[in-house]
């Protein structure tokens, strides 16, 4: 299978690229731009949380990598 050519390069994500807001249970925590030890780049996000199940409070580790397609590729 084709890989898909990443749109961007990476000087371009590391100047223009926002953080990204994502929900989890009733948390919105925030993925910071990031370039990867591999060479790729996305958004990354690492903290805890509370979720609740049956009323009981749950602390909860996130690790998030929204790695963009492509980027390890992409021009610099």
């Amino acid at each position: 299978m084709a890989k898909s050519p990443c749109p961007i390069s990476k000087t371009q994500f590391l100047d223009k690229a926002e953080p990204v807001k994502i929900t989890i249970g009733n948390m919105e925590i925030i993925a910071d731009k990031r370039e990867f030890s591999t060479g790729s780049f996305g958004w990354y996000h690492n903290g805890k949380t509370t979720i609740t199940v049956d009323g009981k409070p749950l602390s909860v580790q996130v690790g998030l990598n929204l790695t963009v397609v492509g980027s390890k590729e992409a021009d610099r």
